[in-house]
């Protein structure tokens, strides 16, 4: 997560974490940014630690919880 905060602000992103619920983080990302963030955070959680079974991280955009499950 704190890679992913860097990633955002180094590359000029104004998307921001918003919170972490479980295994779930939400964002608010505006959407001309929607395209290039979500692989930047697929990128970055996948990445994060390498273990014996791969970590798959899916990801759902919406106006709300809701809509982007």
């Amino acid at each position: 997560m704190i890679n992913i905060r860097e990633r955002l602000r180094r590359e000029g992103l104004s998307a921001q974490m918003l919170l972490q619920v479980h295994d779930e983080l939400v964002f608010e990302v505006p959407v001309a940014e929607l395209e290039e963030v979500k692989p930047l955070v697929v990128e970055e959680m996948e990445g994060a630690i390498q273990l014996a079974v791969p970590i798959q991280v899916d990801v759902g955009a919406g106006r709300n919880w809701f809509e982007a499950h």
